[in-house]
């Protein structure tokens, strides 16, 4: 018998939050699914996601992979061509790339093949990762207008913060006075901003993380979004001890009993993909009842709190985030957020849906 952890993907929810998008914005919907579509499974998330109007990942391999599964809809390369190397499979495979740097046009001014590459051209409006700076974009974008290998250009930029407080209108205003007299598509909008900032949307949307069930605000849930959880990681308690006053929990006794307890293992730890620096009071559901995590966690168990619990006996169901688990909340409780909780789900973690 195997060790009793999953992780559950529901496609139905994965549908559900695409519906919510699309009712969001009058715009093209490109689904993120680049980390192996954040941990839930490529090909999967893909056919889920198959009313998305286009695609958007990392690596070329995957963009291949989703062509020969028969998908049809736009893909986008969000970091472009990493060599010069890939760029027949870019035009054989009719991909869609990002240009944000020197480097790739001077592999672009290489490529033989004439007007064959849809690329959309990226303005750094201030998130200072990729992206052509202002005094670089004019030039730039009149290069790739009249070069010999570009079919079309679709012009983008990415917010920095479109999740706070701060927002999005000097990266937005930036990019408009730019972008608006050229009269090209344009695709501003992550997540956070397809929600709460619609005069960014532009001509395609890029929804994210929403899509998986997770909010991009601190200050709102996604249940107040109407978004449904997409994974739940679950496994089991396998074992029962009873802690006396003074007693201590786990790797390195971070942990001290102040009165007498009753404390459980589950079979999970930071080889499956929950976090090690998660501290003790993370929320957990056990039994379909809400609890904490106690100690350290270790690299194939961790220990919560059944002394609210008495009920609870071996065998019985943990959930560390998903169904009745927010995996924002225990995110927050880690220190981290739920893009990397489920990005990092371990390989050795079966996966059904």
């Amino acid at each position: 018998m195997s060790r009793p952890i999953q992780a559950h993907i529901d496609l139905a929810a994965l549908a559900h939050n695409l519906r919510v998008a699309r009712r969001a914005t009058a715009a093209r919907v490109l689904a993120v699914i680049k980390a192996n579509a954040y941990g839930h499974g490529l090909l999967q998330a893909a056919e889920a996601l198959g009313e998305a109007d286009g695609y958007a990942l990392l690596d070329v391999r995957d963009a291949v992979a989703l062509r020969e599964a028969g998908f049809r809809q736009p893909i986008l390369l969000l970091e472009g061509f990493f060599s010069r190397d890939e760029l027949p499979l870019v035009a054989e495979y009719e991909l869609s790339c990002v240009i944000h740097s020197v480097r790739q046009l001077d592999w672009l001014d290489a490529y033989p093949r004439p007007h064959g590459l849809s690329v959309w051209l990226k303005f750094n409006s201030g998130m200072n990762r990729l992206g052509f700076s202002p005094a670089e974009f004019p030039a730039v974008l009149e290069k790739l207008k009249a070069h010999r290998a570009v079919r079309e250009v679709t012009l983008m930029t990415h917010f920095a913060q479109a999740d706070e407080a701060a927002g999005i209108a000097q990266q937005q205003a930036l990019f408009e006075q730019l972008a608006a007299p050229c009269r090209l598509p344009c695709s501003l909008a992550n997540s956070a901003a397809l929600l709460r900032h619609p005069a960014a949307h532009g001509d395609w949307v890029r929804p994210g993380i929403m899509l998986y069930g997770s909010s991009p605000f601190a200050d709102t849930s996604a249940q107040q979004l109407g978004l449904r959880p997409v994974m739940t990681l679950s496994s089991e308690i396998i074992s029962i001890q009873n802690l006396k006053a003074g007693e201590t929990v786990g790797y390195g006794a971070t942990f001290r009993a102040e009165r007498a307890m009753r404390i459980g293992t589950v079979a999970c730890g930071y080889a499956d993909g929950y976090p090690r620096h998660a501290p003790s009071g993370t929320p957990i559901l056990v039994d379909g009842r809400r609890t904490r995590t106690l100690g350290r966690v270790s690299m194939d168990m961790l220990a919560v709190d059944l002394s609210e619990l008495p009920d609870v006996r071996i065998g019985c169901r943990a959930v560390l985030w998903g169904e009745g688990m927010p995996v924002d909340e225990v995110a927050r409780a880690a220190g981290t957020i739920s893009y990397e909780l489920l990005c990092a789900l371990a390989p050795r973690v079966p996966v059904s849906s």
